[in-house]
């Protein structure tokens, strides 16, 4: 018989083994024997026996029945008993625990176990460390086990000739039927028989057909979770598979609720919804993820793939492709699996997955291997620049055209859009205004009813909020816009924009949002002020009586002039000075012109207040003179420290200091002290001497105060640069000093001279297997025998097997001279490197704990800035950033990254595959992490941030450095247009 690790299984003969089995006897059908094979992690491959399900090994007579089969009989015969013989009060609150028990052992329990052994193996080293299947160390557990087991399993079981892993998974099938026999059985005894339902009875019957179907399709290999301890070939979810979702675990436990309706009680219906809602945390958070582990494949990002795939080459055009005579054959390491199980329909080939098919007399079978060529990229660093692709002009030479690609079409009409509430960016027009729909609807909804007293202070605090939100908030809005380009930095950075419109797309976009939410918060301050009038107003019964139609004639004039300031300021500053589009946009020419209402003020704005001042006469409200006079100073605030500072900024020495109106006002004002000089200058001298006086008082009081405050300032400027810088630090390193640090007590054994902490580290003979090594900030630890702060994942163990994550497993091991190594070599890679710049040290630290045993440092992490800011400077450092951040994963980093190959005579020594539609500078990413990495990189490069997003649309090296210029030169501080 052909070799079993040479093909694990086999779909079905060839037309070779076919023919030959046809030859051998027309007439005679053929016996064929189905074989399954298992394949254990270490990659042992063997012959699987034969198992049969529990209902039948522990009900059959015929069958042997195990002492743990013994214990689940006497366990349901303890429970007929107890149902009979109990009160009635006492027998339902006793069941109604004893399931809770057994469904807690099998959704908490078995989820717990199962979890780390699908994750570290732990149930097969936890047998291993206690020695239960180990000949010379637990002789009778061992003799015991394999009695319990042989009796059960067939003929062509082989305890001896079986490996760990299959006894294992044996051994742990047993305990799990006597967690799911007694916690299926106790429901059924939970209750107390009142009627007979047709609904019920069916729910029971729905639930033991859906039931037996799965079984019948994953067998007792997957209904024992059997991929946890080996593999046994490819897994068809087919058949009752594709009723629902997950099977076995929604509609397969509609039992439960049927035996609700038959008892017509609720306590039964709340005990059913609880038991199913622990079987659905059991498939989230243990099933589901094993399933991804053990079968899913991952799948790049931003993996582009044309949608319409290029026309092959002249050669492989000219041999036409054969018709496949069998499906292609896994590798015997790896078994072809469905991720998830609503796989597809079984086709007819796929049902036969699990087994091999021998032909008799020794005729072998043949397979015809179809290969599809893809381009294989090199193993090698990916860090040099020399890669071997024709460059020209800092550009890849001869570039292959873009084909279209899903992912392409998705950042060209997606851009971080709002699903309900995720993504929502308040500093979006849309976004805001769903936000504030959706606040004012559930405030509405949630008032309670008021007395007018607290309506009125409510319409009050409406109208200040929006007033204060539209001066102050978006004011302070445009003064980081107009210091450091805030808003435009927000949209760069968080939104991908095609490579043809560059960065000023974040222009447009974020000018186009700011002119809608300014819009939207002007109108709600008019309109929550006018509120407030319309709750403060009553219209008087006596126009003639006190100063009511003064008020009213007075405050209608200054609505009036309010209005006619605001249409005149419109007039002049256009759609563009309105909505101050000199923060944002740098095109329109920066000029200043002084016509209409601006020639005889500087800022009409101030008279535009004039509104709420009527109001408030109109209205004689206290509560709306208040918010007139907030308003008043709020506007004040706005023109001095937002629109004044950027208008000199901007304008600089042509910008007028008085206005027409005040330069009238001091010309007359000149005119009349000179006028009433001359009448005075008999007291002149006298008024001259006590000016004189007051004027020196003044001088003095005020240079000695500057030179007080000036001499504080000297003083404490080196202090607070101090404290500043601190505070920094401080802040860099609050997440490192959440930790509770765990000390040893007994390192006094050990000899810390012996420790040397390197790449390849260097301990005592019998060092602790739990010891692990940390990077570490410097500065971030003052002691240099305990740590006390996080490494915020930057360690690694000096012997990984004895780790679950981040908890010691803390193993027991035999002697042995390969585990008492006195040195070795870790690695720190991917999420353990920091990833910002700065300097590290190197913490060896003992047993599990933060106890330092060597420190060795300091190492430098920088990241390479170019010296010049043009394409081929920015491109070459990307060349370096990108395939670091990636790993130096062969399959991510851009075909221009790789290490070319040695070329052979005559052959070019380009790594790009003439039939890869790819572009030489694409890369892609396995998770958001890596895309994390490169704008962190970027970050401190370039000084431009992106959001992960904007990383993973473009994906490409001559786009990124082209969006890094763009950027750059959209955020220059100066005017020259250099950044």
């Amino acid at each position: 018989m052909e070799s079993p690790r040479s093909n694990l299984r086999q779909r079905h003969p060839t037309d070779t083994t076919k023919d030959a089995l046809d030859a051998t006897d027309d007439a005679r059908p053929l016996q064929r024997e189905e074989i399954v094979w298992g394949k254990t992690p270490g990659g042992d491959v063997f012959r699987v026996p034969t198992t049969h399900d529990v209902l039948t090994t522990l009900f059959h007579p015929e069958y042997p029945k195990s002492h743990l089969d013994l214990l689940n009989l006497a366990l349901l015969g303890f429970q007929i008993l107890l149902f009979f013989f109990l009160p009635k009060s006492i027998r339902s609150l006793f069941f109604l625990f004893y399931f809770a028990f057994w469904r807690s052992a099998y959704d908490a329990g078995l989820g717990w176990v199962l979890t780390k052994q699908s994750k570290k193996k732990w149930i097969v080293r936890e047998v291993q460390r206690l020695g239960w299947l180990d000949e010379t160390r637990c002789p009778g557990v061992r003799n015991w086990i394999r009695d319990q087991l042989a009796g059960k399993m067939g003929k062509d079981y082989s305890f001896d000739e079986l490996p760990l892993e299959y006894n294992t998974w044996l051994l742990f099938r047993q305990a799990v039927d006597v967690i799911l026999v007694n916690c299926s059985y106790d429901e059924v005894r939970l209750h107390d028989f009142a009627h007979i339902w047709v609904g019920g009875i069916g729910l029971i019957g729905f639930n033991l057909w859906v039931k037996t179907e799965a079984h019948n399709v994953v067998k007792d290999y997957g209904w024992y979770w059997g991929d946890v301890f080996f593999q046994r070939g490819a897994l068809v979810f087919d058949g009752v598979f594709e009723l629902a979702p997950h099977p076995m675990y929604s509609v397969g436990y509609a039992g439960y609720y049927g035996l609700s309706l038959i008892s017509g009680s609720y306590a039964v219906f709340f005990v059913s919804l609880a038991a199913h809602a622990a079987q659905f945390a059991f498939l989230v958070f243990f099933e589901n993820p094993h399933i991804e582990r053990m079968y899913g494949k991952r799948k790049a990002i931003a993996r582009r793939t044309p949608l319409s795939p290029s026309a092959p080459s002249e050669t492989n055009a000219a041999v036409p492709l054969p018709m496949a005579t069998s499906i292609e054959e896994p590798e015997a390491g790896f078994l072809s699996t469905p991720a998830v199980t609503e796989g597809e329909t079984a086709s007819e080939t796929e049902l036969d997955t699990e087994t091999e098919l021998d032909a008799p007399n020794g005729v072998s079978s043949a397979t015809t291997k179809l290969c599809k060529h893809r381009p294989q990229l090199s193993n090698a660093s990916s860090v040099s620049l020399d890669s071997g692709i024709p460059m020209e002009n800092g550009l890849p030479k001869g570039n292959k055209k873009k084909n279209i690609s899903h992912h392409d079409l998705l950042n060209k009409y997606f851009r971080r859009d709002t699903v309900v509430l995720k993504n929502v960016d308040l500093f979006r027009s849309n976004d805001a205004m769903l936000v504030l729909i959706i606040f004012y609807a559930v405030v509405l909804s949630l008032l309670p009813r008021l007395s007018d007293f607290f309506i009125l202070k409510l319409h009050f605090m409406h109208a200040l909020v929006w007033t204060l939100l539209h001066y102050f908030g978006l004011g302070l809005l445009l003064k980081a816009q107009s210091k450091n380009k805030f808003l435009v930095r927000h949209f760069i950075k968080n939104y991908y924009y095609p490579q043809h419109e560059g960065a000023k797309g974040a222009i447009e976009d974020a000018f186009s949002n700011w002119k809608a939410i300014y819009n939207l918060s002007l109108c709600m301050t008019y309109v929550s002020s006018i509120g407030l009038v319309w709750k403060t107003y009553a219209i008087p019964n006596d126009w003639t009586v006190g100063n009511e139609l003064l008020r009213h004639t007075v405050g209608i004039l200054l609505v009036g002039l309010h209005v006619w300031a605001t249409m005149e300021s419109f007039e002049v500053l256009g759609i563009f000075g309105w909505f101050f589009g000199d923060f944002f946009m740098e095109e329109f020419p920066s000029h200043l012109e002084y016509t209409g209402i601006y020639r005889y003020l500087n800022n009409p704005e101030a008279m535009g207040g004039a509104a709420w001042f009527g109001f408030a006469l109109i209205s004689g409200s206290k509560l709306m003179f208040s918010l007139a006079v907030i308003r008043h100073l709020a506007n004040w605030w706005f023109l001095s420290h937002v629109e004044n500072p950027h208008m000199s900024k901007l304008y600089g020495e042509s910008l007028r200091k008085d206005a027409g109106f005040v330069k009238v006002m001091k010309n007359v004002a000149s005119k009349n002290a000179r006028i009433l000089e001359s009448r005075a200058s008999r007291h002149a001298p006298e008024l001259k001497r006590v000016a004189t006086e007051v004027k020196g008082t003044f001088d003095k009081v005020y240079e000695e105060t500057a030179d007080a405050l000036e001499d504080f300032l000297a003083k404490s400027r080196p202090k607070i640069s101090e404290v500043v810088q601190e505070t920094k630090v401080l802040l860099q390193q609050s997440r490192e000093r959440l930790v509770i640090t765990r000390v040893a007590t007994n390192i006094s054994a050990y000899d810390t001279k012996e420790y040397r902490v390197q790449v390849r580290w260097q301990a005592p003979h019998k060092h602790s297997r739990k010891d692990w090594i940390g990077l570490y900030r410097i500065g971030a630890n003052k002691s240099n025998l305990v740590t006390r702060t996080s490494s915020l994942g930057m360690w690694v163990p000096v012997h990984d097997e004895e780790w679950d994550g981040d908890v010691p497993l803390g193993l027991d091991r035999p002697i042995n001279s390969h585990y008492d190594c006195e040195s070795g070599v870790v690695t720190f890679k991917g999420n353990t490197l920091p990833w910002i710049e700065g300097r590290y040290e190197v913490r060896y630290h003992h047993d599990g704990m933060y106890n330092v045993m060597s420190l060795d440092g300091p190492i430098e992490i920088r990241v390479d800035k170019p010296t010049q800011l043009d394409f081929v400077s920015v491109r070459e450092s990307l060349m370096h950033i990108v395939p670091l951040c990636l790993d130096s994963d062969p399959s991510l980093i851009p075909i221009s990254c790789q290490v070319p190959t040695t070329p052979t005579s005559g052959a070019s020594s380009s790594t790009v595959d003439e039939g890869d539609d790819r572009d030489v500078d694409d890369f892609s990413f396995w998770t958001e992490t890596q895309a994390k990495r490169i704008c962190s990189a970027i970050k401190q490069a370039f000084d431009v941030e992106y959001a992960p997003e904007v990383i993973v649309a473009d994906a490409n090296l001559s786009a990124l450095a082209n969006r890094i210029l763009s950027s750059k030169e959209i955020l220059r501080t100066d005017g020259k247009g250099v950044p």
